[in-house]
């Protein structure tokens, strides 16, 4: 521990003795990090959805109290007993047990094991490395695994549903790049202005499907998708598939649940891959990081960023719980 000093500032997130579960900046002992090879000085992290539900206790994330919070991090290699990181090293960290049931990148040092640790790509910075985040790994993810399943720009239009969250304008972006025909589904019709300016080319609204009208098969409309949302609207998608479309399933802003039948996967071939951004292992993590600082590299990431010292971290929460953030939000730890 003498690289670090005694204790320094973390937003910890505990059960009282209510067991509700509360969150506030403290200081925290140095000696009782977790275990792990690669010690961090943490330079940025960054609020996710996700966050906010464990930090407030609007979700049951937490596998483990007390639990420092933040799925993300970025920062400089303190100490490592691994040969693949050295003193100085910039790196990465996101998911896998990060703030949930391993203290996470809400403090001024982390300690993790190696084998959650991404070098930082050549041509990123430790900034952009957190205002892309799990939220931008997760996006990429989506594209490469739709790309692996064959879809190219010349198939046809890609529409992104919950176009206005940080996951659906990072994929808009990316697509867009790519020279895809992007189509943006939102419920916020004051967002098109925003949209089109992250690269959709058309804005459709969501109080324009009528889940009651969703057929078993409707015209082929998409050759892929990026759903944020599960539910009604990703059986809406699926039944609006091109012949061999590939849907990429990456969240469950609407509903867990999917009502709809095997018709597109019988009929139309269609594919629904999932997107476990949480626990995908190397060489994949590796390999969408790099996209991510050449190619899937958002063209727009800075308009979409707001920067947020780490005193004011507790005070974001509730606005993302309340549905009042678009973008990505991040947090200046070092």
């Amino acid at each position: 521990m003498s690289s670090i000093p005694s204790s320094f500032k973390a937003l910890v997130i505990r059960q009282d003795d209510n067991r509700k579960v509360v969150s506030a900046l403290e200081d925290f002992p140095a000696a009782q990090l977790d275990a792990g090879e690669v010690l961090v000085k943490v330079a940025y992290s960054s609020v996710n959805y996700k966050d906010a539900l464990a930090a407030t206790g609007a979700g049951k994330i937490i596998r483990r109290f007390p639990c420092i919070g933040g799925i993300d991090l970025s920062g400089t290699v303190v100490e490592s007993s691994d040969p693949r990181f050295k003193t100085g090293d910039p790196v990465i960290a996101t998911s896998f047990d990060i703030g949930v049931a391993h203290h996470g990148g809400y403090a001024e040092y982390a300690r993790v094991p190696a084998g959650w640790v991404v070098p930082l790509p050549a041509g990123m910075s430790l900034l952009d490395a957190m205002a892309l985040g799990t939220a931008g790994f997760t996006a990429a993810l989506g594209v490469v695994r739709m790309e692996d399943n064959g879809l190219r720009p010349e198939n046809g239009p890609v529409i992104v549903t919950g176009a206005s969250g940080g996951v659906g304008g990072l994929a808009i972006d990316m697509l867009a790049g790519l020279g895809y025909h992007v189509v943006a589904l939102t419920g916020k019709a004051h967002e098109e202005a925003y949209l089109k300016r992250l690269g959709a080319a058309e804005i459709k609204l969501r109080d324009s499907i009528d889940p009651a009208k969703t057929r078993p098969l409707d015209a082929g409309l998409w050759a892929g998708a990026v759903d944020n949302v599960g539910g009604d609207i990703l059986a809406w998608v699926l039944s609006t598939m091109k012949q061999a479309g590939t849907v990429a399933s990456i969240g469950n802003a609407q509903s867990i649940n999917l009502p709809t039948t095997v018709f597109p996967f019988i009929l139309r071939g269609v594919s629904l891959l999932g997107v476990d951004s949480g626990y995908m292992g190397f060489p994949t993590r590796t390999r969408v990081w790099d996209r991510l600082a050449t190619d899937l590299k958002p063209r727009h990431l800075a308009e979409m960023t707001r920067t947020v010292p780490f005193a004011e971290l507790p005070g974001v929460f509730d606005d993302f719980i309340a549905g009042r953030v678009k973008g990505r939000t991040v947090i200046a730890v070092n």
